[in-house]
This record gives C-alpha cells, structure tokens and sequence, in this order.
C-alpha cells in the first residue's frame, strides 16, 4: 500500500492551526487512509474587537478549547484597521511576505509535503502560493497538487500579478451552493487560473465537506499523486 500523502493545512481568516485541525476532523477520518494532514498557524494576529469583518469561520461550528481564541490571517486588505475582508478592493495589502516566509518555513522543517490545502483566505493564499512555485520564486515549494475549499480571487490590485497565467499545478477546488461569507461565484471566479482543476460542489455552507458522498471525488483526484 502507498505512503499517505502528505498535505500542508493553510487555516482561514481568524482561525488558526489548532482550530482548523479540529474543524476538519471529519476530512481527516475520510481520508486518513490517502492522506497524512498538517496545519500551520498564520504569522498574524487578527484583532479580536472589529465584528465588522467578514468572519471566515465555519458558521456551523462551536470552537473548541484553545481554538479561535487565538485568530490568525494571512494578509489584511485594510492596512490600517488591519482586517480583511474578500470583498473589499484594496490597491495593496500587509503582511503576505511575512505569511509567505512563514510556510516556506513550514516547508523546511516540517516538509516536503504532496499538496496543500486552503480553506477560504487560506484558499486564496494557495492560490498565490502555487503560483509563486511556477514562477520559480520559491524553491523550497515542490507542491504536486493542490486543494481549494471556498477559495476566491484576491481583489486587492497588489495580488494580480498571481493571475496572470494560468498554472499548471492539478487542483480540487470545493465549494458550497450556500456558502454566505465567499458565494459560489466567488470560487467559480478562481477556476481560469488552473488548468488542470476539478471541481466538488456541495450543498452546504462555509465550511470543508467531509460527507461519505464526498469521499469519491476527493479519492479520485488524490489518487493521481499516490
């Protein structure tokens, strides 16, 4: 039988490592067999006050001890109130460089992992991340294929350059009918900037499916890699 597949885990916005873990431990009971899954913390901290933004939590979900209580993100599209939102047109963001130096960090020590796998802002990082790696920027990533949950492209004017070709890279890209914090259309929009993607649409909302009829696409797809 094939090694498991090791996948790098990038978080949402105001969520972190330890959350995010939790949150998917349905996905990880699917696929315990194919995949081997590990989560990293984003580099910067969201401040707890704004209720403005949008949340990417999962709006299903109670957090757990030690969870959101310590929320993170990837890059804030308000330089000054430092949050995010993915609807919000911004010319330039703050913090990506850190939260890049951050996983190529994760890569080094903790690595070399298969795949990596967004949810949401963490989503869109990948995105970013994968195109990074085709550019030939960041020789440390040796990413196989990756998977985005609820994933959109960045509307910050600084962040067009990730999508000025489309990437080789095979990807999954999951997204919910009902999702209210990144609509459909939003994840429908990220599809041209990979060639090579297959898509999984569920019923649900804003969160990372993990139900036996979902068990299926994401084999099939995973299967390419062992």
């Amino acid at each position: 039988m094939a090694p498991p597949l090791r996948v790098l885990c990038i978080h949402g916005y105001r969520q972190n490592g330890g959350s995010f873990r939790e949150k998917t431990g349905a996905l990880r009971k699917l696929l315990k067999k194919q995949v081997e899954l590990v989560y990293m913390s984003a580099p910067l901290n969201v401040q707890q006050a704004s209720k403005q933004d949008v949340p990417d939590k999962e709006n299903d979900s109670v957090p757990g001890p030690g969870g959101d209580d310590d929320p993170r993100g990837w890059w804030f599209s308000d330089t000054r109130a430092l949050s995010f939102s993915a609807q919000q047109e911004c010319e330039e963001s703050l913090g990506l460089d850190e939260s890049v130096a951050a996983v190529r960090e994760a890569v080094k020590v903790q690595g070399p992992f298969d795949g990596i796998l967004g949810f949401s802002q963490g989503a869109a990082f990948v995105a970013m991340l994968c195109s990074l790696q085709e550019q030939k920027l960041e020789p440390e990533f040796s990413f196989r294929f990756a998977v985005l949950v609820a994933g959109f492209r960045s509307a910050c004017k600084q962040h067009q350059k990730f999508y000025s070709a489309p990437l080789q890279i095979p990807s999954l890209h999951v997204f919910g009918l009902e999702d209210r914090v990144i609509p459909d259309n939003m994840s429908r929009e990220l599809l041209p900037s990979f060639q090579d993607s297959q898509v999984l649409i569920h019923p649900g909302g804003h969160f990372v499916p993990a139900a036996s009829a979902h068990r299926q696409t994401y084999q099939d797809f995973l299967k390419r890699f062992q």
